[in-house]
């Protein structure tokens, strides 16, 4: 069976210092174990695939945004994918205020975005200026190119089919390497814990 490689995503001790000391909380114990066990996950040559569940407001978000520094860091672009265009932007709302003293680009791609600024939107996902890439099921239409896809992150997965979530992933697949993927659910269904 051939293994497949994925790319070790690492960040260095004074920015995951930065990250954290410039949130406007503090991590809970829960939140800082599952990160240990996704830094170990990040840090190996293999793909992660992690499952985070938690209630509503249980903090999975902040815990997928340590994630994405991960990536980061190691230049490599995060691609979030949200059911809804609402969550999509909530999303977009936290990793701008999140990210705010980082030098992160975050790209947001919906259906509803046309013409000029969805062209636009389209190259800085492809030249690598965009690294954090928010939005729906827009982003594993064809015309979505990703200059170098780390890290998936997809929230409320079971509302997506499979074939949606392997569309995705494949935008980050080379010939032997895949990328790291994290799945949040507040939704504790036999579907999403047999995956």
């Amino acid at each position: 069976v051939k293994k497949w490689q994925a790319p070790i995503l690492k960040t260095t001790d004074t920015q995951a210092e930065q990250f954290l000391s410039s949130l406007p909380f503090q991590l809970t114990g829960a939140q800082h174990r599952v990160i240990t066990e996704i830094v170990t996950d990040c840090q190996s040559n293999h793909p992660m695939l992690r499952l985070v569940q938690g209630d509503v407001g249980s903090g999975k978000t902040i815990v997928a945004a340590y994630a994405a520094l991960l990536a980061l860091s190691s230049h490599f672009q995060v691609a979030i994918m949200a059911p809804t265009e609402l969550l999509a932007e909530q999303h977009k709302h936290n990793f701008k205020q999140w990210f705010k003293g980082n030098k992160t680009n975050i790209a947001y791609l919906t259906g509803q975005l046309k013409g000029k600024a969805r062209k636009q939107t389209l190259t800085d996902i492809e030249n690598g200026t965009a690294n954090i890439i928010i939005g729906t099921h827009a982003l594993f239409q064809d015309s979505v190119i990703f200059h170098q896809l780390g890290l998936i992150i997809i929230d409320e997965q079971h509302r997506f089919g499979v074939h949606q979530r392997l569309a995705l992933r494949e935008k980050g697949q080379t010939t032997s390497s895949r990328p790291h993927q994290l799945v949040m659910t507040a939704t504790p269904i036999p579907r999403t814990l047999a995956m």
